[in-house]
């Protein structure tokens, strides 16, 4: 496990991508940054100024030519002084300029590092933190827009709002406990109960925006399972928006996770094409069986194609459906519904299917009403204002606060005894608290700044 992150040390980093470019950016930041800038440049820039400079070795000889600009702490990015130096976007260029740096004390930042600091300083929130390397990553201009809004602290001013109040609502309970006398005993009446169901609507709403976000962040991740010949391919083809599978009317065809990338409304789905599912003594085929059942486990959604033409009885997802895994729901889509002399009717969902959809994956019918099928299914809803940028371990917060809120409701109903209902609510703002950093811990944000880019 990496070091704990050291305020006194003076980092430095190229803030552009690997490669040649027209531009680079070396990032310093740290309390020995004038010292950094005195040796490379010779002086200390005027802050907030892009003053042309020369980037200078040991020696006094010019590495490269280009701007710098100094922004003194606490008002900079991270809270530290930062130098931005601006050159030629060459590599060998970067590196020079950064060994430089290294030479004058520097060390190199790890990945993530610059944001880090910006938390540990008080500039950013976790949830604010965590939205810069969403913004960096968005795949769709509405993932984009989502993660600056919980940039610019919308996700934080909200998730404020809860705590605030839950903390209200503590503290009018642990008072009627602290004084039982005086007359602000309220916990045997409907407005505690309201208040409760006040609090979880809100917690509600908040959670529902952030599953929008959590779509739009990471995306489905949807496997395409069913009996050999029933179309997996084709559909990942129509889907796909170009041949990336192999289609064959030989049963057996593809033998290993095909995996595509697509978009639908901005929503990243990363789609994987399976092998098919069938009693097979052949060995590669069975080991892509067991991988497509390994990918099942781990996906968010299922799609079981079906030929409605050989199979209408959905015989083939019956002798699979026990090996299907509970957690993960499952879509029976009607394949080759082309090919039928009749229209297929609406069937209810057999036992272990959550929802039944009849397509053409050859001609594309019914492709549109599945991809409506996929976005509602995650809980997402095209065109929606105000959707935030959001992740997983934020919705689980979100589970665990709208928890301890039933439970305290539950408290009230049933004991009615205060002390329990005011732990819950405390639990329940701890929960919260984890959305924005105030309980967390050096493994989580060792886990969650690992994964950004160097140099942010």
């Amino acid at each position: 496990m990496p070091a704990p992150i050291d305020a006194a040390d003076t980092i430095v980093a190229a803030a552009t991508p690997p490669g040649r470019g027209g531009v680079a950016i070396v990032r310093i930041a740290g309390p020995a940054t004038g010292t950094l800038a005195l040796g490379l440049l010779g002086q200390l820039p005027q802050p907030r100024h892009a003053t042309p400079a020369v980037f200078r070795a040991h020696d006094g000889a010019a590495l490269d030519a280009g701007l710098a600009l100094f922004f003194p702490g606490p008002a900079s990015y991270t809270g530290d002084d930062i130098l931005e130096l601006q050159g030629h976007g060459g590599p060998v260029l970067v590196e020079a300029l950064i060994a430089r740096a290294v030479d004058l004390g520097a060390r190199r930042a790890r990945p993530g590092e610059f944001t880090q600091r910006a938390y540990l300083n008080g500039k950013l929130d976790l949830a604010q933190a965590e939205a810069v390397a969403d913004l960096i990553e968005a795949g769709s201009l509405a993932a984009a827009r989502a993660a600056l809004r919980s940039l610019q602290g919308e996700f934080s001013a909200r998730v404020q709002a809860l705590d605030t109040a839950l903390a209200g609502l503590r503290a009018h309970i642990e008072a009627t406990i602290d004084f039982p006398t005086e007359e602000i005993d309220f916990l045997g009446e409907a407005a505690l109960g309201r208040q409760l169901q006040e609090v979880a609507a809100q917690c509600s709403a908040l959670q529902a925006a952030a599953q929008q976000g959590r779509v739009l962040t990471e995306g489905l991740t949807v496997v395409i399972a069913g009996a050999p010949n029933a179309g997996k391919s084709t559909l990942l083809n129509r889907l796909a928006g170009h041949e990336a599978a192999i289609v064959s009317d030989l049963p057996g065809t593809t033998r290993d996770l095909l995996r595509e990338r697509v978009q639908i409304e901005g929503v990243p789905l990363l789609l994987l094409d399976t092998a098919g599912l069938r009693e097979s003594g052949d060995a590669i085929e069975s080991e892509g069986m067991r991988r497509a059942r390994t990918a099942m486990s781990t996906a968010d959604r299922v799609l079981f194609l079906i030929d409605a033409q050989a199979d209408p009885c959905a015989q083939s997802f019956a002798a699979e459906r026990a090996r299907l895994p509970a957690a993960v729901p499952v879509t029976l889509l009607y394949n080759k519904i082309d090919l039928l002399a009749r229209e297929l009717g609406g069937a209810t969902p057999p036992p272990g299917a959550s929802a039944t959809l009849a397509i053409s994956a050859r001609d594309g019918t019914g492709l549109d009403a599945l991809r409506r099928h996929l976005l509602e299914a995650a809980g997402y809803a095209p065109g929606e204002g105000g959707t935030l940028s959001a992740r997983s371990r934020h919705l689980e917060a979100l589970r665990t606060v709208g928890a301890h809120l039933a439970a305290a409701d539950r408290q009230r109903r049933e004991a009615g005894a205060g002390e329990l209902v005011a732990e819950e609510l405390r639990a329940a703002q701890r929960a919260l608290g984890d959305i924005t950093g105030q309980h967390s811990t050096e493994e989580l944000l060792e886990l969650i700044f690992s994964t950004f880019c160097i140099g942010k």
